[in-house]
Order: structure tokens, then sequence, then C-alpha cells
């Protein structure tokens, strides 16, 4: 059942990034293969002016690994993976970078520095995640939010993740996105709390003027099939056209992603937004292909 498919970077986030021309960015703990080798991508592709943080010399051999003179870039010798993120959070808060890239860290390890108030890199929106997700190289997107940074999030914390995910939308070319919101039904029932928020969250998003078509709840089954909605008379302008997924929890959001990866070798672009610095966020397994596609968001998210 897993995907022998090659994970391919999409062409329309590269070709949306290069728009914007090369941003300073920090690699946190870079020296691991996969890392600086999307790095390495990033860079032939014009995206990024990365500043290294990690071991200098287990950056300086991967670089040589992969016969890439890495010379005219910074490298700041850090050996303790846990000093990489405070480092890379500070480059960020004195304007030295415009992005935030993981690389061989643990995310809480990440965010627990970047989320330090008194580096200002936290402004009035809540920070989400998002994934954006494809299957070829001209595959139209699919976006699935939040499954990594808001693990239960209430319905104030929602309206922020769909508010994050609109945005990016539109920076990606998508002017009025599809927003189905996830349940585990069409129904709104009491038992399943879940179904009660999307209704909820449909109506909120047309009184606040989101510039999005929103509704909920809606099944995953409903969500992506129009034959599935016409065989059970659901009649809406998102079933079966689904442009942003809000999901109802980070279990939802990580396992249908991981599914999507594994199953159907998706290449899943994942960046932090809603802060004052795009924070790229993947797995410490992804390869270097969906890495690549994830600074790619991140400074497409900087438009």
């Amino acid at each position: 059942m897993l995907s022998n498919k090659k994970i391919i970077c999409p062409n329309n986030l590269i070709a949306v990034a290069k728009k914007i021309g090369a941003v300073n960015a920090a690699i946190v703990n870079a020296g691991e293969i996969f890392p600086m080798e999307s790095v390495q991508k990033a860079v032939q592709h014009n995206l990024i002016n990365p500043i290294f943080i990690g071991n200098e010399i287990e950056i300086k051999n991967l670089a040589k690994k992969l016969n890439w003179n890495i010379s005219k870039y910074k490298i700041i010798n850090e050996i303790n993976e846990n000093n990489t993120a405070p480092i890379a959070a500070k480059l960020a808060s004195e304007g030295e970078v415009k992005i935030i890239v993981k690389g061989h860290i643990h995310t809480d390890v990440l965010m627990k520095a970047v989320l330090k108030r008194d580096l200002n890199l936290i402004g009035k929106k809540r920070l989400s995640h998002v994934w954006h997700m494809t299957l070829d190289k001209d595959d139209k997107p699919f976006i699935i939010t939040d499954g990594v940074v808001n693990v239960l999030p209430k319905l104030e914390v929602k309206m922020h993740i769909l508010r994050n995910a609109v945005e990016f939308a539109n920076k990606i070319g998508i002017s009025k996105p599809k927003v189905a919101i996830l349940s585990a039904t069409e129904e709104i029932l009491e038992s399943i709390p879940s179904s009660v928020e999307a209704d909820i969250i449909t109506k909120r998003a047309k009184e606040e003027n989101i510039n999005a078509e929103v509704f909920g709840p809606l099944a995953f089954d409903n969500s992506v099939s129009k034959k599935s909605a016409a065989i059970k008379k659901i009649k809406n302008n998102v079933s079966g056209y689904t442009d942003i997924l809000l999901v109802p929890n980070v279990e939802a959001g990580n396992a249908l992603v991981k599914m999507m990866i594994y199953f159907m070798g998706a290449c899943a672009a994942g960046v932090v937004l809603g802060g004052k610095t795009p924070v790229v966020i993947t797995s410490r397994s992804d390869e270097a292909e969906a890495r690549l596609a994830s600074i790619a968001a991140a400074v497409v998210s900087l438009k």
C-alpha cells in the first residue's frame, strides 16, 4: 500500500516564490543531508540566501559531498542542537533573516524559541500551520490546516487558522478559496462538537466577510468528492471543490497529511504563518523536494 512514487516539488509554488527574489533564511541545525540538499536546491532557484546554524564541520562536509561551494555564506558554529533555534529566532528578531527553516531539530524546540515574547516575532494573529499538498509538478494545490501547531484549537483560534489559510491561498493565486470545515458528518450534532463549531465558523466567516467560500460541517468525502456530495444530496459551493480543509484537531490534520505522503507520494510543503517571520516546519524524515517546496511556501507567504 505504501507509495513508491517520487515526491515532486510543484512548479506553481516555485514560480510564485521566484518573483519575490532571494531572501535571507536561517537554517536551524543544518548539518544533515536532507536540509542541506533542499537548501542547495532553493539557492539554485534563487529563493534564499542561507545563514547556516549548526556544527560547522558537519555543514562543510555535507556541502562538499553535494559538490556545493558555500564559502560565500555565513556559518554560525553551534554544536548543541537546542541552542541553534534561539540563534535563528534572534536573527529574525533583528531583521537579519526573513524566514526560518527547520533543519534536523525537534519542532517544539524550534517553536519555543520563536514564541519568546521578548523577541517580538508574534503579532496580534495566532500562529498556525498550513500544508500545501500536491501530487505532480503542475497539480492543483490542496491546503490542509492546522496539522502541526494548534493541538485542539478552540473556536476563536480556528478563526485565526481560517484567516491565515485564506491569506496564504490568496498569495499562491487562489483569489477566493473554497474552505471545508471538517467533521465526521455533515449533520450538526451535539454529540460531535466539531460539527457544532463548523456551523458557527461558517456563519462567522460570512458575517466577517472573509474572502472565501466557507462551509461546514463536512465529512472528508463530501469535502472533496462531487459524486459523494451528489449522492447524499449535499448542495453548497464548497463540496467537491475544496481548496482548503480546516481540520478539527492536530491528529486529524497530521494523519491526513501523512497518509497522502506515504500512500499517494504527495509533496507536503509546510509553513507556520501568522507571525512576523514565516517558519518552515517539515518532518525530519521529509525528502529534499518536500523541504524545497516548504521553503518556497515560506517565501511566497512574504508577499
